[in-house]
């Protein structure tokens, strides 16, 4: 109840204090299940997505948000999934909670690089998208969120007005060529991550940074794989085409 009504009075004023453009709804199915994996810059971000979807979109958000009372209350309200950052039993029930999402027909949220950009860079993704994916056999559905760190500019609590704001939303990762087994497969895991993470890059424009970002923000995944990073080009990690990754 209370996200609807969350949804009605603020969809208006964000339109009118950001100038937000929509590109590619069509991509997000009208019914079923289905995950959104946009890039993440700013806490607005979890703002600007839901507002531009028809359907409800339930976020997996950092478990520190239902902590403090000040912010609690919010999340609880707009079903939000707490997820703990050390993981653990606490982090599978998250997992499982959004995996009755899926299964129940509900669309979710989940910023695959795990956290914020702390410098508006788009990071390496944690498998934890591709494993509820591939294990509910559900599509993906990459997004692209450009302008938002100009609202909102990374290390800053105080949005600007009258920035122009797109979300973008891809085609459907493929599944099929994953194989059935994909889910349990470490290296399925990680190919299907990095074609995710290359088509968010196509959508949103950003730098591609091959390491994981710091943690600090909203949590898309319970799990981080241990991957090489790729070679560096003047001192910055160098964009490497979709491919699975050695697993230490």
């Amino acid at each position: 109840m209370l996200y609807r009504a969350l949804k009605i009075l603020l969809t208006p004023v964000f339109r009118v204090v950001w100038r937000v453009r929509v590109e590619g709804i069509g991509h997000v199915p009208a019914r079923g299940p289905v995950v959104l994996a946009p890039n993440h810059v700013t806490f607005l971000d979890s703002f600007f997505l839901p507002l531009v979807v028809p359907r409800r979109v339930t976020f997996v958000a950092k478990a520190e948000y239902f902590d403090s009372w000040k912010t609690a209350w919010f999340f609880r309200a707009c079903g939000q999934i707490p997820m703990r950052r050390e993981g653990g039993s606490a982090s599978e029930r998250a997992l499982a909670a959004a995996r009755d999402v899926l299964e129940s027909g509900g669309v979710l949220g989940i910023y695959p690089e795990g956290t914020r950009s702390p410098d508006g860079r788009l990071y390496r993704g944690h498998t934890g998208v591709a494993r509820l994916a591939l294990g509910c056999g559900v599509p993906v559905i990459p997004v692209g969120l450009v302008g938002t760190s100009e609202v909102q500019r990374p290390g800053s609590n105080m949005p600007r007005p009258f920035k122009k704001v797109v979300v973008r939303f891809g085609s459907p990762i493929a599944m099929a060529r994953h194989g059935a087994d994909a889910a349990s497969d470490p290296l399925a895991l990680r190919s299907f991550t990095d074609e995710l993470m290359f088509e968010i890059r196509a959508l949103s424009g950003q730098e591609y940074v091959d390491r994981y970002a710091k943690r600090h923000g909203v949590v898309g995944g319970s799990d981080v794989a241990s991957v090489e990073p790729s070679p560096t080009i003047h001192g910055s990690p160098s964009p490497q085409p979709p491919q699975p990754a050695a697993v230490a």
